[in-house]
């Protein structure tokens, strides 16, 4: 294994075999043939040799090797292994993959070396644990932080740099504990980090990645005071909200800097720069705020430059950073972008949990420096393909490659006591008849927009099925809410009488529709509302195939006069028609809203008592009440000493001293709102937080978890995940476990670190999720024969069921087809609009396609896991090298007459069945006829079992078959079917040469694919790296040597460039003193002559 990092210039001292002494661990859950180890090797034993402490990584670059012995080291006594008990008793052993599935229908001869054909290897794979204790590793000042924070162990196994950098805050600060040695290792690394130049000549930029309760706001805080201190008295904090300036400064008030003063934004006219120092507090939606009125400063960004003044050096602070992304799509991102470039010298802070939630929304961090002149990747675009094509394990070393060059921290409280779990909720049978008759009727309402759009030759209108679609969707997410309410609400009341307090999340409000009833009737409303009639109303009244679309059409085609000729022959009566299929949908809803349930969070208020009893923090401005006599009003959210812009902190208060025991937060809370059981609160019990509504995306969804786990907390809240047992709703789980897996892996190194892994297994929207839905389209529709069966008792012909959600449609050339850019997204979408017990049936024949190309892939060796534990004494399954004892002792749990020991002529087999498939599990080589084995009692298999263990150690598979080897023979080398192999790691500053690596393996292996894998030694030292593919090896070596005599040739260059100009800048300094002493002679002489 070879490790580099930042190429010093005794990096290629190579170690080689031998250079270091034994220090044998046990390797576990590698990946499959991504290890090019021959599939019939049994096990494979490996010499991990000693590693340096990893603290040292970045200061001793040199490449570790974990090696095969000798040829000679390999002859060994056999007696060595004889009566091993357990894996305890040997030194050390690599533990892969079981060997692939019996094929019992395909003729297998002894095939010739040459030819021999490798059998691909499946396992589930375990991950490692996700997250190690985390305490300051180069950082000694500061006081210990209140509660236990922990880092992921992809993060924790690279170092930070060293420090170089002298605090300016004032040792009462730090000796007071008012920052935490945490907020201050931050703090140093930030400071340090903005002392880089980077060669585009704009200054580094520093990612604080930290979770919530770590404490950004009090590191931000310490930064601007840090710098303050230093004499730069300006600085930008931009954020989500103007509230939350409040909390900065209270922030800066806690850190002992209150003198700073904090201007918002919001509040300065757009003319006025006088402020002279402090803190331009601002919002990201006021980047691109623009004055109506002209004069100097139009736009906000033209007068924060002028305030900030040309060559400004001080912090800009990007808060919640993770607001700011899609910088080329939107004009906030564009902003960012251009107030970042327009002053090159700031000091730029990233801050935020979420820091970016796919690879392509870290665009707007242009100051890490990881993209750009003098980087592997000239633009972003490259960097984003080359990530995004490597998949989450890129997204890893992304991570950890900044965490080891100082540009970013990532820490997070402990989950310690945090419970997490998915709920899946039933659904009543008079449910099930609301929803089985909106989805009819929403199937009728497509079949009669079909025929007015027809009719009025709007077939091909985007902008019309956008609508429907949009609202189809809308309307079965208030149905997939509703079905939940019921069980939240008996939860929930369970939970307090046990003394807990609940928080419930959700996303959408329903006030829109409020608020169209309410003008509907002229401000009056003596009823609750049903959101979801609304939406449905709604999309009929203002989207229904009419006379003036098809005017407007006409309009704007270039085909004007056919289209006219075609307005003249559809008569008055074709017209009326139209309009009466319109008016009796329209009734058909009217009738279908009387069973319709009400608004969720209107009826969820009520259910708990009413505003006096719930503590609602969200955006909308006015809800729907029941007053003491029964009757219903509309009422405004605000109160007579509070706006409507205080009134959510007002409710935070009161949820927080115990007041209120219900809070329900919307998105418009997930910002700077703590609702942890603090120990400065009155309010202290237990938190339950149960997201009813699932955010649409991984930023909000962090937000809003984050509300009630911080630091400072008596106990750690319980999280509940409400899904109904709708197969379309998963379509939601699924968005936030595809956001949370990449969020984790970017922001935390660790795609397993999100606080919500238990959602990953809805996580459909990938590649397997695309083919499944391939696959399933064209099986329904006869195309190709399914290797999956589907369900049984689908009720009905499923293409009915596609047609009725538009996923199938009629072609007048080719008949049935599937729409045009069918995604997964768009089939989990629409599937929603199936009868309950149809969309079932569905989904399940889709996700049973999808495991099976998962399984697929895992024996194919393609499935992308992410970084690999290679641990000590981790539990074994079958796997290559297992001891006779530890194949017995399974044996001795099967069940079926079929499982057992095979003995053939030429290899014994060990087979058992292994969750719901049967796999057979191959010492040596594969064989396929089941007929072609004995069934042979343990005494019976036990000798030759063993003999076979113990001469794979040291002789490859030939010779077990043939009694010699041809590679053997020529002087070559042959590991085939041995289990003592050798492996390479390249650990190290990855990011930097992981293309030309990837390029190297592509080339030669045909496949794109870098597996990386963490070793943990018996001594606990860890590194985590890329396996090199052994046939790589050589061209990886001669890649790197030329990228170090490319940096070496470079470093000379610019030694020799400052060298010559420090030989001119003495000349001209000589030639200045040689021409000042002339002077000075000189007018020495003209004194005299006077």
């Amino acid at each position: 294994m070879f490790s580099h990092s930042g190429f010093h210039d005794d990096f290629l001292n190579l170690p080689r075999n031998g250079d270091f002494p034994q220090d044998l661990s046990c390797i576990d859950d590698l990946s499959n043939s991504l290890f090019s180890s021959p599939a019939d090797s049994l096990s494979e034993y490996a010499d991990a040799q000693a590693f340096i402490p990893t603290d040292n990584l970045a200061h001793v670059p040199t490449i570790w090797d974990i090696n095969t012995p000798a040829q000679s080291q390999l002859e060994l006594n056999v007696n060595r292994f004889q009566g091993l008990n357990s894996l305890e008793d040997i030194s050390a052993i690599i533990s892969t993959p079981p060997l692939g599935g019996y094929q019992a229908q395909r003729n297998q001869t002894p095939a010739e070396e040459e030819a021999e054909e490798e059998e691909e290897e499946t396992e589930e794979l375990g991950h490692v644990d996700t997250y190690a204790d985390y305490k300051p590793s180069k950082s000694t000042i500061g006081i210990s932080h209140p509660d236990i924070v922990v880092e992921t162990n992809t993060l924790s196994s690279v170092p930070p740099p060293d420090i170089t950098y002298t605090l300016s805050i004032p040792d009462s600060t730090i000796n007071c504990g008012l920052l935490s040695a945490l907020q201050l290792e931050a703090i140093i690394y930030a400071c340090q980090q903005h002392e880089v130049i980077l060669q585009n000549n704009q200054r580094a930029g520093f990612l604080i990645g930290d979770g919530a309760g770590v404490g950004k706001g009090r590191t931000v805080a310490g930064i601007i005071l840090e710098n303050y201190l230093k004499g730069r008295k300006k600085a930008l904090w931009f954020s989500v909200s103007n509230d939350l300036k409040y909390d900065a400064e209270r922030d800066l008030k806690d850190i002992d800097a209150p003198t700073i003063p904090v201007h918002a934004l919001n509040k300065i006219k757009y003319g006025d720069t006088a402020t002279s120092e402090g803190v331009l507090f601002a919002t990201y939606s006021a980047l691109i705020g623009e004055s109506q009125a002209g004069g100097q400063h139009r736009t906000r960004l033209k007068q924060i430059l002028d305030w900030c003044k040309t060559g400004f050096d001080g912090v800009i602070v990007f808060d919640e950073c993770h607001k700011a992304k899609n910088a080329t799509s939107t004009k906030m991102g564009k902003a960012v972008l251009d107030l970042q470039h327009n002053l090159p010298l700031a000091r730029v802070v990233y801050a935020s949990a979420t820091g970016a939630s796919e690879p392509k929304n870290m665009i707007y961090m242009s100051r890490l420096g990881i993209w750009g002149e003098g980087t592997p990747f000239k633009t972003f675009d490259d960097f984003l393909h080359a990530i995004e094509k490597r998949g989450v394990g890129a997204m890893e070393i992304v991570a950890m490659d900044m965490k080891v060059s100082g540009m970013y921290i990532a820490r997070q409280l402990s989950f310690s006591g945090v419970s997490f779990r998915i709920e899946e909720i039933g659904l009543d049978d008079d449910f099930k008849l609301v929803y089985n008759k909106a989805a009819k009727l929403w199937a009728e309402a497509l079949a009669v927009f079909m025929r007015a759009a027809d009719e009025l030759c709007l077939v091909s209108r985007k902008s019309l099925w956008g609508q429907f679609w949009s609202s189809h969707q809308r309307f079965f997410k208030y149905l997939c809410i509703a079905a939940k309410v019921r069980c939240l609400v008996e939860l929930a009341k369970k939970e307090l009488k046990a003394g807990k307090c609940i928080v419930i999340g959700l996303q959408s409000t329903g006030e829109a529709r409020t608020r169209e009833v309410l003008d509907e009737n002229d401000g009056h409303l003596d009823r609750f509302v049903s959101a979801a009639e609304g939406v449905f109303k709604a999309l009929v009244q203002k989207h229904f195939p009419s006379e003036k679309q098809r005017r407007e059409k006409a309009r704007g085609n270039k085909r004007k006069r056919t289209l006219t000729k075609i307005v003249k022959t559809l008569g008055s009566s074709a017209l009326t028609s139209i309009e009466k299929m319109k008016q009796s949908l329209l009734n058909k809803i009217a009738d279908l809203g009387k069973e319709l349930p009400l608004n969720t969070l209107d009826e969820l208020i009520d259910q708990f008592g009413g505003p006096e009893m719930v503590s609602e923090m969200t955006g909308r401005k006015g809800r729907v009440v029941r007053r003491p006599d029964g009757s219903v009003r509309y009422e405004s959210r605000a109160e007579q000493s509070h706006t409507i812009d205080h009134i959510n902190l007002k409710e935070k208060d009161r949820f927080m001293c115990g007041e209120k025991m219900v809070a329900i937060i919307s998105e418009a809370a997930s910002s700077g709102i703590s609702l942890q059981a603090d120990k400065r609160v009155k309010n202290q019990r237990r938190r339950v937080h149960i997201t009813l509504e699932l955010p649409w995306s991984a930023d909000r969804a962090i937000q809003q978890f984050g509300r009630t786990h911080r630091s400072n907390q008596v106990t750690a809240p319980e999280y509940i995940f409400l899904i109904s047992e709708l197969a379309g709703e998963r379509r939601f789980a699924s968005i936030v476990a595809k956001r949370l897996e990449s969020l984790g892996a970017l922001t935390h190194g660790d795609r397993r670190a999100t606080e919500s892994r238990d959602l990953s297994k809805y996580n459909f929207e990938n590649k397997y999720g695309t083919k499944a839905l391939d696959k399933i389209t064209k099986a329904i529709l006869g195309h190709i024969e399914s290797k999956v069966s589907p369900p049984k008792g689908y009720p009905g012909d499923m293409k009915h069921g596609m047609m009725d959600v538009g996923i199938f449609c009629k072609e007048p050339r080719f008949g049935l087809s599937t729409e045009k850019d069918c995604s997964i997204t768009k089939f989990l979408n629409r599937i929603l609009g199936l009868e309950v017990h149809k969309q079932n049936s569905l989904f399940q024949y889709f996700t049973d396609n999808f495991d099976y190309l998962i399984e697929k892939d895992k024996k194919e060796g393609k499935y992308d896991m992410g970084i690999l534990g290679m641990e000590s004494n981790t539990h074994i399954s079958v796997d290559r090298g297992m001891p006779w004892e530890e194949a017995y002792e399974k044996v001795q749990n099967l069940n079926s007459p079929d499982e057992g020991f095979y003995l053939s002529h030429k290899v014994s087999l060990a087979g058992y069945r292994r969750g719901q498939r049967d796999t057979l599990h191959v010492p040596a080589r594969t064989q396929t006829h089941q007929e072609a084995y004995d069934t042979v009692t343990p005494d019976q298999a036990k000798d030759s079992w063993e003999s076979q263990f113990n001469f794979s150690f040291g002789k490859c598979s030939h010779a077990n078959w043939n009694g010699k080897c041809k590679k053997i023979e020529e002087g070559q080398e042959c590991l085939q079917g041995m289990r003592l192999r050798q492996y390479h790691m390249l650990c190290g500053a990855l990011l930097r040469v992981w293309k030309y690596v990837a390029d190297v393996v592509s080339d030669i292996t045909c496949s794109s694919i870098l597996q990386i894998v963490r070793l943990k030694t018996k001594n606990s030292n860890k590194q985590v790296g890329i396996k090199i593919p052994e046939n790589c090896v050589a061209r990886v070596r001669q890649e790197l040597l030329k990228m170090d005599e490319e940096v070496k040739r470079r470093r000379k260059e610019k030694e020799q460039q400052r060298a010559q100009e420090q030989r001119l800048a003495e000349e001209r300094q000589l030639q200045n003193q040689h021409l000042l002493a002339k002077l000075y002679s000189q007018r020495q002489t003209l004194n005299h002559s006077f």
